[in-house]
């Protein structure tokens, strides 16, 4: 039997925990919040768990397999320490952090030890993304064309640089993660950064929000990733579309569309990503063996290499180049 706890009371918390206790040998058995009555609130909602507002605390009131760690970009750093040096794995939740020095950091302490671990990058797990790698075999990509638009999401934390690392580090991070899953790595970053919008309608607004960023990969190919959190609720779109020598494969959460010479093809994937990411998680734990693992610590620190190159040559106006990690 896997006990497994949960940082955070958010509604990746929320997502994580009713699929833990619907898994056969597993105890959700505890919860950590930022408060005591928050921990308490999500833990009484699963039959097993206990609330907790010390970190410490938790992890010393019983043996824990795994922990989920579902917290804002700003609030990395410590819990990760602390699950290292007991040699608890983990599962965290997008992004690693605001910044590059942190996640550079935590990922040479997960080596040094060997940890399991696994970073909530869930479209990997799509069959969409499966389909769409498996169109691309034999074909060349020319380029690839990204978008992450919609509104502000209505916390705080998400306003201010310091606390998200922006809509590129915290959200678009989904669509650098697939262009780097499907296309390859990339090498060279150029962004542009500006405030058009939502400054004017929330106070203490500090992230831009409009992007644009262009992006030179390994194999030759560029793209061009943009987004927004400038349009009104309930409007926007997510994607990426792949132009290849073999015709164009149009991407969305939903759907994926193959366009070819007299071809035109939809895919439909209704499963829950969540799910198929808990799964390889839990079968790593009990097995040691990682390879249905998507996205590990170390493969998304590539992610969140990329992410922050934008943002530092966003503020200098000039290309970033990535160093191979």
């Amino acid at each position: 039997m896997l006990q497994i706890g949960i940082i955070g009371t958010g509604w990746f918390s929320r997502t994580h925990a009713d699929l833990l206790v619907q898994t056969q040998d597993v105890r959700l058995t505890a919860v950590l919040g930022t408060s005591q009555e928050k921990a308490d609130q999500l833990a009484s909602a699963y039959p097993d768990a206990r609330g907790y507002d010390s970190l410490r605390r938790m992890l010393d009131a019983g043996r824990l397999d795994a922990v989920y760690v579902c917290v804002p970009p700003m609030s990395h750093g410590d819990i990760e320490r602390e699950l290292i040096q007991r040699g608890i794995p983990f599962l965290v939740e997008k992004p690693l952090g605001v910044d590059l020095e942190l996640p550079l950091e935590l990922a040479e302490a997960i080596r040094s030890r060997n940890l399991i671990t696994s970073v909530g990058y869930h479209f990997r797990y799509k069959a969409t993304l499966d389909r769409m790698k498996a169109e691309l075999e034999g074909q060349t990509i020319a380029m690839a064309v990204g978008e992450w638009s919609g509104g502000m999401p209505q916390v705080s934390w998400w306003r201010r640089q310091e606390g998200s690392g922006g809509q590129f580090i915290e959200q678009t991070t989904h669509i650098v993660d697939l262009l780097r899953y499907t296309a390859g790595e990339v090498e060279e970053v150029y962004a542009a950064y500006a405030n058009r919008v939502v400054h004017t309608q929330f106070e203490g607004v500090t992230v831009p929000d409009v992007g644009s960023v262009t992006l030179k990969l390994a194999s030759g190919a560029v793209a061009s990733l943009t987004n927004t959190c400038a349009l009104p609720s309930g409007v926007g779109r997510t994607g990426l579309r792949l132009y290849t020598s073999g015709g164009l494969l149009d991407w969305t959460p939903d759907r994926l569309e193959v366009t070819g010479t007299n071809r035109l093809e939809q895919v439909v994937d209704e499963a829950n990503p969540y799910a198929a990411e808990t799964d390889a998680f839990l079968h790593a734990l009990r097995t040691g063996d990682t390879s249905r693992i998507r996205s590990d610590y170390a493969d998304a620190l590539r992610t969140q290499q990329v992410t922050y190159a934008a943002l530092q040559s966003a503020a200098s106006g000039q290309p970033v180049k990535i160093e191979r990690l």
